[in-house]
This record gives structure tokens, C-alpha cells and sequence, in this order.
């Protein structure tokens, strides 16, 4: 099928560029590709690539996409790829009203994927690389067998949240010591620095009690480096790669999805951020500068439909779109600082207005240096989740439905910020990798309230299990007690501890 643009979407394309460049938005070069809903359906569900490893799961995914398709549940108008060149596909479906619009919301997505530092580490080549671990894949299934290989990726696939996305900029292992060292606390026994001295002042010069507790100090220091891994390690797939008993195949296959997987959490991290802002972008190109007259009334039927946001469910495109709003009109009209927040005149303070002008400025610093928790903290306002309806909900158990629990902003912003914080995953570290003297593996959950899902932590261990090729467990807290469940790759077990890890 002939994917290129026809001359009108290519003129479209290039006003909307234009356009786009005018008001400030840096991009890299986007290209356009058409192709049919089947197609759509199909790069959506190999995560916006044209080619990726076989496997059951994306087969699934397109199943689900072309039946809610078909029945008309839900319809993927675009699709953009964070790449060099940015790829981006459009419908042939799409009228020159959505294309439009389309366009406008891409160029807004690759000025995000250029400039917000969380995508600053991430493989812009990663359509390339997608293909070439698919072509790996494909060998390793040619020479080790479909089911076997198919197994191997369930286990590895039930693992890719294990990883460390803050890890991209921050160092958590210390450098490898000089002089070949490798730091793992073999080797010669450490001696105590004594000073040169006569014999007869040496009791004076070196004492002996400074000398032992020096000695002692040295041991403990030794100890702790046998420890191991010293520290709690969050990325659990590299401590995978690097100390598990894998085959070549095995580990290269888990390297593949830890890639993978480092690749799209960026995304995660700025769900609400990414999608605002090209949100944010399309509204205005297309209110200011592309709409004609006999568009407006589809236009806004469509955008509406976007931004739209059901009673106890939580929309990014209409969270991020207000909230840049709000951070504009507010950095505008100099609604921010110590007199701002300090002033308890109601009228004064809803008609404050120091015309600043300082809104666009505000909101292109914002887009580059927060993720979606670090947006919500700084800037989700008391005023704002009034404006906008937020509240909390829970579950009542009398009558069966989820119910309006708060409208108190704090709770409000706490709840929000809860499940933003690690894309809403538990917090899982390696804890120690020869629990009990017996070359075991034991992870730590940080529990912060809300306890491990029983069934998925089940899965997760006995995939561990299969991985590690050793029992495996997991400290947690299970209804206020600390717990350890274990798996030994078949059996499932749970004993109460005294303290967690």
C-alpha cells in the first residue's frame, strides 16, 4: 500500500510545520505515513513499530484494538513514534479537518519528545532497534524452539516493570576501585596503619585499644562489602543479566526487554505532561490559525471528545491541557508568590492581575524539565482542583458502588501524586542474592499502604523462580505483618517474619 502523502496533505503538512516552528515549538524532522485502521491497529499494538519480536502478546492486543474498532468503542485517530525522524501515521479514514488536527498534536508530541530532559537518554533509533531484536528473536526461536523461547519471553515480559527509570541520571554503583580491584572484598585481609616509631614510644605512638578498634573497623568494613548486592539494587532485570545462571540466548533475550523497556518509561513518567502539551498545541494552532468556518462545529465535536473526562476516571489529555492553561493564565496575570499566596482578600485575589505576560515563557520551561509527579506537586493548586471538579472516590461495600470520599484538596493531591509516583507499580528491590547462605533470592517490597496484589506476586515469583533456577521471595506486608512469600518454582509459601528486610 502506498503510504506517502498526497500533494494536499503535503501543503497541510507543511503549514502546520510552519505554523508550529513560528510559535516557538523545536522539533526533529516528522514524517507522515497513511495507512488503513487494520494497519493502525496493528503498529498500535507492536507499541507504534512497524516490526517487533513475534510474540502471543501483541497478537492479543490487536484483537482487542480491531473488535473495539469494529464495534465502535474506540478509533486511534494518529499515532507518533519518539524517534530520529519522529514517525507519525495518519488514517486514510481521517477527514482534512482531523489531518489537520492530527498534524498539529504531533508537532506538539515531538517538541515534547526533543526537549523535556526525561526522554534526554532514551534510543532515538529505536525503530531500527526494534527490528534488529526482532531479527534476534526470530533466530534464537529457529534454533531453540517457538515454545521454548515463547516461555522464556512470558517470564522475562512478567519481569519489564522490575527496572530503575531514574537510573538514566543518577549513579547508583560506586566507580570500579583503581588497580584492577574488583571491589568484591576478596583478597588480602586489610592491615591497621601503624606509625613509625622507636620501640620505646611505640605503646604511646600506636595504642593498642586504637589499634583494635581500627582492626575491628576494617572487619566490619570487609563484611559489608561481602554483602551482596551491598546496597538494594532497584533495577532487578540488570541484576538479572549479570548474576543469574542464564544461558546466552536467555540473557541476550532479557537484555532485549530491559531495552525495551527503558525505552517506553519515559513515556509513563509523562503520560499527563506529553499528551497536555500536544493537546494544548493542537487547541491553538487549529483555534488561531487552521480552522475554516465549515470545521469549526467537527472540530470542536472531536476535541471535546478528547478532553472529556467521565465522573471517577482521570482523562492526561484533559488534566494536562488545563493544567499548562492554568500555569499560563497564572504566569500571565502574576498569579504566583509570596503576596499571591499570602493575600486572604477573596475579591482582590480572583481579580488579580500584575499583566506579567510571563505565561509562554513559564509553560516551554515547564514541558522541559518535569515528569507528571514532579508537575502535579508543583503546580496542582487548591483553586485549580476546585475549578476543575477533582475529588477522591472509594468503593462502598454497603451499596455496591465507588463513591465521592473527599473534595479536600490535600487528599486530592496526595491520592493524585500516589498513583503517578512509579507509574502506579510497587517499589521492588533486590535485597539480598544469597539469603541464607544458600544462593537464594530475595527482593524487598517498600510498602507504603497498599499491599501486593496476591496473584500477581505469585506469577512474578514463580517466573523469578524459573529465571533465577533457585526458590526465590519477597518481603512485604500483608494485612499490618511483615511477611515473606516464597516460591521454589512450583510451591507457593508464607511465613510472618519479625521485621522486614
Amino acid at each position: 500500500m502506498n503510504t506517502q502523502l498526497k500533494p494536499d496533505l503535503l501543503r497541510t503538512k507543511a503549514r502546520v510545520e510552519e505554523l508550529a516552528r513560528s510559535q516557538g515549538l523545536v522539533f526533529d524532522p516528522v514524517i507522515f505515513e497513511m495507512i488503513d485502521y487494520s494497519q493502525m491497529n496493528q503498529i498500535a499494538a507492536y507499541g507504534g513499530f512497524p516490526t517487533r519480536y513475534p510474540h502471543w502478546r501483541f497478537g492479543m492486543e490487536y484483537e482487542r484494538l480491531s473488535k473495539s474498532y469494529r464495534y465502535g468503542l474506540s478509533r486511534i485517530y494518529e499515532m507518533v513514534v519518539n524517534t530520529n525522524p519522529v514517525y507519525a501515521y495518519l488514517l486514510t479514514s481521517n477527514t482534512d479537518m482531523d489531518q489537520k488536527l492530527v498534524m498539529a498534536h504531533v508537532y506538539g508530541h515531538a517538541d515534547f519528545f526533543k526537549n523535556n530532559i526525561w526522554f534526554s537518554h532514551t534510543n532515538k533509533k529505536m525503530m531500527d532497534e526494534a527490528a534488529n531484536h526482532a531479527t534476534r528473536i526470530r533466530r534464537y526461536i529457529h534454533a531453540q524452539g517457538l515454545e521454548k523461547v515463547e516461555t522464556w519471553i512470558d517470564a522475562c515480559l512478567s519481569l519489564e516493570d522490575l527496572i530503575d527509570p531514574h537510573s538514566p541520571f543518577i549513579r547508583r554503583r560506586a566507580a570500579a576501585p583503581a588497580g584492577g580491584d574488583s571491589g568484591d572484598g576478596e583478597g588480602a585481609r586489610p592491615l591497621v596503619r601503624r606509625l613509625r616509631s622507636k620501640d620505646y614510644m611505640d605503646s604511646f605512638v600506636n595504642p593498642r585499644e586504637y589499634l583494635k578498634e581500627q582492626e575491628q573497623r576494617l572487619q566490619e568494613e570487609m563484611d559489608r562489602k561481602k554483602h551482596f548486592p551491598e546496597h538494594p539494587e532497584k533495577d532487578v532485570l540488570l541484576f538479572l543479566i549479570e548474576h543469574a545462571p542464564l544461558e546466552r540466548w536467555q540473557r541476550d533475550v532479557l537484555s532485549i526487554i530491559r531495552e525495551e523497556a527503558y525505552y517506553f518509561a519515559p513515556q509513563a513518567q509523562t503520560k499527563i505532561m506529553n499528551e497536555g502539551w500536544a493537546s494544548y498545541w493542537h487547541s491553538k494552532l487549529m483555534t488561531e490559525r487552521l480552522l475554516t468556518d465549515a470545521e469549526v462545529i467537527d472540530y470542536a465535536d472531536h476535541h471535546s471528545g478528547t478532553v472529556s473526562m467521565q465522573p471517577g476516571r482521570l482523562n492526561p489529555y484533559k488534566i494536562g491541557i488545563e493544567l499548562f492553561r492554568d500555569i499560563e493564565d497564572r504566569w500571565n496575570r502574576g498569579r504566583f508568590g509570596k503576596e499571591y499566596d499570602e493575600c486572604e482578600d477573596f475579591v482582590r485575589k480572583r481579580d488579580w492581575d500584575l499583566d506579567l505576560g510571563q505565561g509562554r515563557e513559564m509553560i516551554m520551561k515547564v514541558r522541559q524539565i518535569h515528569n507528571d509527579v514532579t508537575f502535579i506537586d508543583t503546580y496542582l493548586t487548591e483553586e485549580f482542583c476546585r475549578d476543575q471538579k477533582l475529588f477522591t472516590f472509594a468503593h462502598n461495600e454497603r451499596s455496591g458502588h465507588n463513591e465521592i470520599q473527599s473534595r479536600e484538596f490535600r487528599k486530592v493531591k496526595e491520592q493524585l501524586l500516589f498513583f503517578l509516583t512509579n507509574a502506579g507499580r510497587p517499589f521492588i528491590y533486590v535485597q539480598d542474592a544469597n539469603f541464607g547462605n544458600r544462593g537464594e533470592l530475595c527482593l524487598w517490597h517498600r510498602y507504603e499502604g497498599h499491599e501486593l496484589q496476591r496473584d500477581y506476586a505469585e506469577e512474578t515469583l514463580r517466573n523469578l523462580a524459573l529465571i533465577w533456577r533457585r526458590p526465590v521471595h519477597v518481603e512485604t506486608v500483608l494485612e499490618e505483618t511483615p511477611t515473606r512469600l516464597s516460591c521454589d518454582g512450583e510451591k507457593f509459601t508464607q511465613e510472618e517474619v519479625q521485621t522486614q528486610v
